[in-house]
């Protein structure tokens, strides 16, 4: 059987960049495009030239790609002609070998949004696209509201759509721009399109997340007939999001009956980068990655009860509908105060831990995890505390300091300019094995409003001089910071897990709990420099 071409489009840079809190720097688009075409997608919407600054700058400066770069615009204005439109020079004037235009298909938004006739638009659109097409370029005319339009005016937005494929449109997408179309309703419309006589491999299909059902609705798409997915990585995209592409293209790749019915220009090879690039995204965006996310999320492949973690050592696919590896991810056998042997051997085994089934040891770590977890501890997430612990049961933790005591304090004053500054500064003692050093630190921002905060003013102290350990932290820093209040009243027992990482790409989180947050935090600041130290081969 011949397979047909599935073309996925990306729209992170566009459609991606209307998310709430979102704004791209040009070489953070320049750095998105080149992990998109890495990752195989078919064509790249890199934005509005002359709608902004930033984009602008983006298609002068956009980097040579496989993929088909494309800008972003809308239908001429009526009462002029499409030559004579300054904003739709301003989209061919970014020289990208395809030009997408958005245009009204809902008789609604046509006589209120624009103020004009049902006819008049339908000349904006016929006319657009023909002048596009008269430049040499590949045409796609982004049909908006196309689904509410169709329930509200089926006539009306068919004549739309079918004007744009007439006028020489190599993609006609449909838009469930509301995102309120539910994926049987996205199926049979898009069957009708198809019916009244614009080819499935002429039709795309783009939907927005507001009901949950995004990804659903575009395979349902799919699955009507249109050969063009779009989409965002990580969903990003106004109000809830955009079809989330890390979620799409593994399973269009993977799952039946698309993976036996299309080709994709994404392989199997690239796919191992998802994880990456859905994670690089959010390392741009300064945003801590969706630990549930499907196929990428650093929970997709973990098993947490020890029934599950059992029949994982036997066989993976027991529990898990993919390899993990395909996408780039990793398996984790988290522990908890559910946990069984499995869990824990199995983790020890990734630590370099070995341990023989039914030693004395297993139960002296499970029972110090289940304990400590009813003191508000979470090891889920902080592997490297557990690993720590499970290697002091074991007899192989090396003691490389010991914290005799600390100080930290917060003031909050004004600098030498007269502003209102917050300073941190903080001691700690500790006890080498060739004596005891103090470390001292002070956030001076005289000239800084910047408050580095106790945490941190604590991990400085801390990290400044450990003596012959020094080379081996400092290149560490500390990326995330969470807190949770994990029971109430005056006594409140405060959970602080920090999150860290090295140049070498090493992530590592840790678990402290007090009843006083900053203490809770400096214990698991301790344990991120002992884990550090134990994985960079430290010896005492």
């Amino acid at each position: 059987m011949t397979k047909e071409k599935l073309y996925i489009f990306d729209t992170t840079l566009r459609d991606g960049q209307q998310t709430q809190g979102v704004q791209f720097s040009t070489e953070e688009k320049i750095t998105i495009a080149n992990t998109l075409d890495a990752l195989g997608v078919d064509y790249i919407e890199g934005g509005w030239p002359g709608a902004n600054p930033t984009d602008s700058a983006f298609f002068d400066a956009a980097p040579k790609t496989r993929a088909t770069m494309t800008a972003f615009g809308m239908t001429k204005r009526a009462g002029r002609s499409a030559a004579n439109d300054e904003v739709l020079a301003g989209v061919l004037n970014a020289n990208t070998p395809a030009v997408c235009l958005v245009g009204k298909s809902h008789d609604f938004h046509v006589t209120t949004a624009l103020g004009i006739t049902l006819d008049e638009n339908l000349e904006n659109i016929r006319a657009s696209i023909e002048h596009i097409v008269a430049q040499g370029r590949e045409a796609l005319f982004d049909a908006e509201h196309f689904f509410d339009g169709y329930k509200a005016n089926p006539d009306y937005a068919l004549s739309c759509v079918l004007t744009a494929y007439q006028a020489g449109a190599r993609w006609v997408v449909l838009c469930d721009t509301n995102g309120g179309t539910l994926p049987g309703e996205v199926g049979a419309i898009t069957a009708t399109v198809i019916n009244a006589g614009i080819p499935g491999d002429h039709l795309g299909i783009h939907t927005h997340n507001d009901t949950g059902n995004a990804v659903a609705s575009s395979l349902a798409a799919i699955d009507a007939g249109v050969r063009q997915v779009q989409g965002t990585l990580n969903g990003l995209g106004e109000r809830c999001g955009n079809a989330n592409l890390t979620t799409l293209i593994p399973t269009l790749l993977l799952k039946e009956p698309y993976a036996s019915s299309f080709d994709f220009t994404v392989s199997h090879d690239d796919l191992a980068g998802l994880t990456h690039a859905s994670r690089l995204l959010d390392d741009i965006l300064n945003r801590v990655p969706v630990k549930s996310a499907p196929y990428v999320g650093a929970s997709a492949f973990a098993h947490k009860a020890g029934l599950h973690a059992s029949a994982i050592l036997k066989d993976p696919t027991t529990y898990e509908h993919i390899d993990p590896a395909v996408v780039g991810n990793s398996r984790i056998i988290p522990m908890s105060n559910q946990a069984g042997q499995s869990n824990l051997r199995r983790r020890l085994v990734e630590a370099g831990l070995e341990v023989a089934a039914g030693a004395p040891e297993l139960a002296l770590i499970l029972d110090e995890i289940k304990e400590r977890e009813s003191q508000g501890y979470s090891y889920d997430t902080a592997q490297a505390s557990f690993e720590l612990i499970a290697r002091r049961a074991l007899g192989r933790c090396p003691d490389f300091f010991e914290v005799e005591r600390y100080r930290v304090i917060t003031e909050r004053r004004r600098n030498a300019r007269g502003k209102i500054v917050v300073a941190s500064e903080a001691v700690v003692t500790v006890q080498m094995r060739d004596g005891k050093t103090t470390s001292f630190y002070q956030n001076d921002n005289q000239h800084d409003e910047q408050d580095s905060g106790p945490v941190n003013a604590l991990f400085k102290a801390l990290a400044s001089d450990l003596g012959k350990y020094q080379a081996l932290i400092d290149d560490m820093h500390l990326v995330d910071f969470k807190v949770r209040i994990t029971s109430g009243g005056t006594e409140a027992v405060t959970r602080v897990i920090i999150d860290s990482e090295d140049s070498k790409g090493n992530r590592w989180a840790t678990v402290g709990v007090s009843a006083n947050i900053v203490d809770a935090s400096f214990e698991a600041l301790v344990d991120a420099i002992n884990w550090k130290l134990i994985r960079d081969g430290a010896r005492p």
